[in-house]
């Protein structure tokens, strides 16, 4: 038997186990270490890795290979004591401390969070707001319009300047002190005025020359842009080719044929507005859905080890982090771009982390509490829909996902199901503005990805 004694601690849902290691075991992993090591140890009087183990402890110690002995013997003796304390543990056991070791076997002391034992308040007949959701034929005008504007042509223009909405083909130059700079020059650019592609300033110049036109117009680079730059006066000697002039297609049924699988402007619409409603639906129903999730970690009453969510922000913090390595971004150039700190990061993450954690534990309860069981088929069907989205063939995605994840996923998204189905929707205008929900990235975290894409 591994296991002396079992001690609920003052930490919530901490217990410390002490793991008892016998004198037999303890000396046939000492063996096991001598033998292990003895090949890089050196005795007088004998042949490097030669000497015997008698011998070794004699020169250096009967404890020489004690500490290794306790690596070998660890595992299991731990695994066995957490099976027979009958504790529900979540991670592996954590802040061991050798109490004694020697020949008559070793104590070891080790932490574990135990899973929680959750008490859910009312959950069923939960209330939140839920758009009612409408398309207007404004709307889809707007969406059409949009279609008009990417399928629109240029076709030059030789009897006017250059006005706002137009593509101006021009040669450019800059000039800083009256030095030509790194990057300033482009020929034959396609430039559509008023798209604010350059710096402030050098579209508006542009507007009113005529093709043909070579002129100069000047500028200052704002304060934000780059440090050779910023904040400099610059000159730009500018050739206007040609002036391109947008021409939208008529909204007629030929339009349509050219643009969808559809034949008249009537059947385009119907189809849009379709599209646009169930688009707001969906949006509509996600929120109604993160309004409810927000409502559960309120009726979670449970002792929830502090690892819990010291790990659930690592793993968040984690994830991040390795998000920007695949973009090639190193995490400090990252804090010093957006101007955060590390501590404040982590603080939000850890935040955050108390909210998904026990709206994970609430939906576990409900699962539990509602007799929820993915049926054989649906845990097939999602490993066909993970081999497909990664490319891989089914068993293989099956090695690397245990059933255990994927039944336990599936589970918790019926639990949200069931969750709505009993819940009470209020009515409110239909809004477009999204929700954090457990699970997503926090506002803050938003806004510096925002800004690192700018």
């Amino acid at each position: 038997m591994s296991l002396k004694a079992a001690t609920k601690l003052e930490e919530a849902g901490v217990y410390e186990l002490e793991v008892t290691v016998d004198a037999a075991t303890f000396e046939d992993a000492v063996n096991k270490a001598y033998l292990k090591q003895k090949k890089n140890i050196t005795v007088h009087g004998f042949r490097k890795g030669k000497a015997p183990r008698a011998f070794i402890e004699r020169v250096y110690g009967p404890e020489v290979f004690y500490e290794d002995a306790i690596e070998i013997v660890y595992p299991q003796s731990v695994r066995e004591a957490v099976e027979e304390s009958g504790l529900k543990t979540v991670y592996e056991p954590y802040d061991p401390k050798v109490e004694e070791m020697g020949k008559d076997g070793a104590v070891i002391k080790v932490k574990v969070a135990v899973k929680p034992e959750v008490e859910l308040g009312e959950y069923k007949g939960l209330e939140a707001e839920k758009a009612v959701v409408e398309v207007k034929d404004e709307e889809v005008d707007e969406e059409i319009g949009k279609m008009r504007e990417r399928n629109a042509r240029y076709i030059s223009v030789e009897d006017r300047a250059a006005q706002d909405g137009d593509m101006a083909v021009i040669d450019f130059e800059g000039f800083v002190d009256g030095v030509a700079f790194e990057g300033g020059k482009g020929e034959n650019y396609d430039l559509t005025l008023g798209s604010h592609q350059f710096i402030p300033g050098f579209e508006e110049q542009v507007v009113g020359h005529n093709a043909g036109e070579e002129f100069e117009i000047n500028v200052t680079f704002p304060e934000e842009y780059a440090e050779e730059l910023k904040g400099k006066d610059a000159t730009f000697k500018i050739k206007l080719h040609e002036i391109k002039q947008k021409e939208l297609p008529a909204l007629d049924d030929e339009f349509v044929k050219d643009v969808s699988e559809f034949d008249t402007l009537d059947e385009l619409k119907a189809d849009t507005k379709k599209k646009m409603l169930e688009h707001k639906q969906e949006h509509a129903d996600e929120d109604f859905e993160h309004a409810l999730l927000d409502q559960l970690p309120a009726l979670v009453t449970a002792e929830i080890p502090q690892l819990m969510f010291d790990r659930a922000a690592q793993e968040e913090f984690d994830e991040f982090n390795y998000r920007l390595q695949s973009q090639g971004i190193d995490f400090d150039t990252y804090l010093n771009y957006t101007g955060m700190e590390r501590d404040a990061m982590m603080s939000m993450y850890r935040e955050q982390a108390e909210t998904n954690v026990k709206t994970r534990l609430a939906l576990e309860k409900i699962v539990e509490l509602e007799k929820i069981e993915p049926a054989e088929d649906e845990i097939e069907a999602e490993y066909a829909k993970l081999a497909e989205t990664y490319k891989m063939d089914v068993d293989k995605i099956k090695g690397v996902i245990p059933a255990a994840d994927i039944t336990a996923n599936l589970a918790a998204r019926k639990a949200i199901d069931f969750l709505k189905q009993n819940a009470v929707a209020k009515k409110k205008k239909a809004t477009h503005k999204k929700k954090a929900a457990s699970g997503e990235k926090p506002a803050e975290e938003q806004k510096a990805e925002a800004k690192e894409a700018e």
